[in-house]
């Protein structure tokens, strides 16, 4: 883990169940602390915790359309390195996850070329998980 800061951020979820076999075995992100009521994952050195929600709604179905695409707000997600990224992406597919957009590359060859996927956990949270070819350009424009 680097000096930076940490992010926590908490989130409804209906299942806690689901919500473990998604963070925690799909994506392979260590449970901490849990209660009956929320569940702390590591993902990637942040800590999220998902808060059971009965009856949580659906997505609200909110996008915006970037480079052809419908991409789903709001979403979280982190900036990987390439090839964490490459690895997520590979370890989605072959766990049988639907992306809401597939994994891709933006900006191939220019300044801010990036990857990119989207998906949805089984409560309908959107995440994004992306990975910059040179990270010194994440905030180039």
């Amino acid at each position: 883990m680097t000096q930076r800061p940490r992010f926590h951020l908490a989130f409804p979820v209906h299942d806690l169940a689901a919500a473990r076999a998604f963070y925690g075995e799909l994506l392979g992100c260590p449970e901490g602390r849990s209660s009956p009521e929320w569940v702390d994952f590591d993902l990637y050195g942040h800590q999220i915790v998902a808060h059971l929600v009965p009856g949580k709604a659906a997505p609200s179905g909110d996008h915006n359309p970037v480079d052809g695409h419908d991409v789903p707000v709001p979403h979280f997600g982190l900036i990987l390195a390439w090839d964490d990224w490459t690895a997520l992406a590979d370890r989605l597919r072959n766990g049988g996850q639907p992306f809401v957009i597939e994994p891709y590359i933006r900006f191939k060859g220019q300044v801010g070329e990036q990857g990119t996927m989207f998906l949805y956990d089984p409560s309908g949270n959107a995440l994004e998980f992306k990975a910059f070819r040179d990270e010194s350009l994440i905030f180039a424009q």
